[in-house]
């Protein structure tokens, strides 16, 4: 049964839970899920909403227009609204490392996620093999600091022409531009090492080695024009002791970095993930 989700902010005031609900029940709606929150630093008021269509009177092209009019413009509401019979369509972009590829594909070849990935973009061809193995098309754009201009805009080509609505970084290591993160608002999704700031360079496990660290970690975020510093999704720890190895750490580290990532992509696939200001209100 196809349901709508609505996920909604503005100021807090009296009453928004009760019109919100009454504009579904009114209209024969069968709400299903409802989880609210409220900053009361910011004075803010968060919601998601979901419930069936069927039987429901007014025509799924119209409920945006009704409820921008009713509601909305009334309460100073930012809202976004979904229909679960609509596929979002991913693009998973990937370098070299392979451990959150096959993690995402995984979950996405065994039904588990309500998604399309149409195409695997990559700036290196080693993990083409991959995508060959779960029938999925490649595209490799090798990126310099000469034609990274060139590439990018060719990609962002290729996301347009197959109807791309967000992409997830899976361990790429290209710096993503400011007119693709435009282009992609709070839908650009990436995968960090460790719980952020941390420790930054090439071998951040090392690092982490030499200091002797009790815990690693991992954090998923949405992409922002400042570098590691977007809305975060999800964080996790895993226990290190002195008797890790730096090994020891890089694997501990990368089934971390898997298991973060896919519970973001999982959110956001859910439509769960609400972004105000630079934090993230994770429904549940």
């Amino acid at each position: 049964m196809v349901r709508a989700q609505l996920l909604l902010h503005c100021p807090d005031k009296p009453g928004i839970i009760a019109q919100v609900t009454n504009f579904i029940t009114v209209n024969k709606g069968n709400i299903v899920y409802l989880d609210q929150y409220v900053d009361h630093v910011e004075n803010i008021f968060f919601m998601r909403i979901e419930w069936e269509l069927d039987g429901f009177l007014i025509p799924k092209e119209k409920i945006e227009d009704y409820f921008q009019t009713l509601y909305a413009q009334k309460y100073d509401m930012s809202f976004r609204l979904y229909f679960t019979d609509y596929k979002p369509r991913m693009a998973v972009f990937v370098s070299k490392m392979s451990h959150c590829l096959y993690d995402l594909l995984a979950r996405y070849t065994a039904g588990e996620w309500e998604v399309e990935i149409p195409l695997i973009v990559s700036n290196h061809e080693d993990l083409r093999h991959v995508a060959e193995r779960f029938d999925i098309p490649f595209h490799c754009f090798p990126i310099t600091k000469e034609n990274k201009a060139e590439q990018e805009a060719r990609e962002m080509e290729l996301l347009r022409e197959n109807g791309i609505n967000f992409i997830v970084l899976a361990r790429y290591m290209q710096v993503i531009s400011e007119q693709m993160i435009e282009s992609y608002p709070n839908r650009i999704i990436n995968i960090h090492h460790s719980f952020l700031p941390a420790f930054v360079g090439a071998k951040p496990y090392h690092a982490a080695y030499a200091r002797g660290v009790k815990i690693i970690g991992a954090t998923s975020h949405y992409v922002t024009t400042e570098l590691d510093a977007g809305p975060i999704i999800e964080q996790d720890v895993v226990r290190i002791t002195h008797k890790d190895t730096v090994n020891d750490l890089i694997s501990k580290g990368k089934d971390l970095e898997k298991i973060v990532l896919s519970r973001a992509v999982q959110k956001h696939i859910e439509r769960k993930c609400l972004v105000y200001k630079n934090r993230t209100i994770i429904f549940s």
